[in-house]
């Protein structure tokens, strides 16, 4: 007897799923990615040809610029990056003169960054062109339009934080 293949009609995924009217071009969240990263994108064309820094370390360096001296472990908060993309990225920036690691006297399996003079230098040679480059995003969205970005994001950040922190416990 001969075994006949049966031919199964292609899966429609929108039908089955309910998602008939999802478009991945709407959905915020995806939204979101593609600016992050075109602006990241468009930022980092000016400081890389300034300060050679890649985006995870001009990210490292900003952060540690911000608060001092710092713990890996607060820059991945504050900029939730990935804890490998932060050490790859502070080994760098120490590898270049940028950042200095010493032990941590709290805590002797951690250790703490603090930007050099010539980390320092670098910082400031880059924030300029970033502001530049943020008054031209402003031009292009409004003042108001802008602020009310500005605001909306920080709520959103926040709403995530909770949400993410109630999903963990």
């Amino acid at each position: 007897m001969k075994s006949e293949a049966r031919a199964t009609p292609p899966l429609d995924l929108a039908a089955t799923s309910g998602a008939a009217d999802f478009r991945l071009e709407d959905y915020l969240p995806y939204q979101l990615s593609v600016a992050a990263a075109r602006v990241s994108r468009l930022l980092s064309h000016r400081y890389a040809s300034v300060s050679g820094l890649t985006i995870p370390e001009w990210r490292v360096l900003a952060t540690i610029a911000r608060f001092g001296t710092v713990s890996p472990t607060a820059v991945v908060e504050w900029t939730a990056m990935d804890k490998v993309k932060v050490s790859r990225a502070a080994a760098a920036l120490v590898e270049r003169g940028l950042v200095r690691q010493s032990p941590d006297p709290h805590d002797g399996r951690s250790r703490l960054l603090r930007l050099t003079r010539k980390g320092q230098k670098a910082y400031q040679r880059v924030v300029p062109l970033l502001r530049e480059v943020e008054a031209s995003l402003v031009e292009g969205v409004g003042r108001m339009q802008w602020a009310a970005l500005g605001k909306s994001l920080a709520l959103l950040n926040e709403h995530v934080r909770h949400v993410d922190a109630e999903a963990a416990a």
